[in-house]
């Protein structure tokens, strides 16, 4: 029975660009194999299930041949078999029609809309109006310093 490392086997049927990225895939834990963790250097063996974590879902492959060289992309299909299950493709589904899912309202940098409407509430209320030219008598002495106790 063939046998490939699961990071080339990633690599070769195309389901990561690089092999770099497969191998951190692996060390990360994104990539099991019967429920068990794998690491960059164990071996895939034909029929096994290779389940992927990518994103918000977890792809299911099963290896149709152990391969380690990269094959053209029409040729994927005689390297392994989709198997996800169709409740993970419903949630992949569910994200892209929602649209951008991946950031939590409040956190992160704001988007355009939220800074415009930033800029509008801040300007006006405490830049729009205020003239700092008044003749209003402001004490900028530090001489009186009586109260401040060091």
């Amino acid at each position: 029975m063939a046998e490939a490392r699961i990071d080339k086997w990633l690599w070769a049927a195309r389901i990561y660009k690089t092999r770099t990225i497969a191998a951190d895939a692996c060390k990360n834990g994104r990539v099991t194999v019967g429920g068990v963790k794998m690491k960059p250097s164990k071996m895939v063996k034909e029929g096994e299930v290779v389940d992927v974590k990518k994103g918000p879902i977890v792809y299911s492959f099963k290896v149709l041949k152990a391969i380690q060289n990269r094959v053209g992309a029409k040729l994927v299909p005689e390297v392994l078999q989709n198997v996800t299950s169709p409740k993970q493709l419903e949630l992949l589904e569910m994200n892209r029609i929602s649209g951008f899912v991946d950031r939590a309202r409040g956190t992160g940098r704001p988007t355009k809309k939220e800074r415009r409407d930033l800029d509008e509430f801040i300007e006006p209320a405490f830049f729009g109006d205020f003239d700092f030219d008044d003749d209003e008598d402001f004490d900028f002495d530090d001489d009186d310093d009586s109260s401040v106790r060091y």
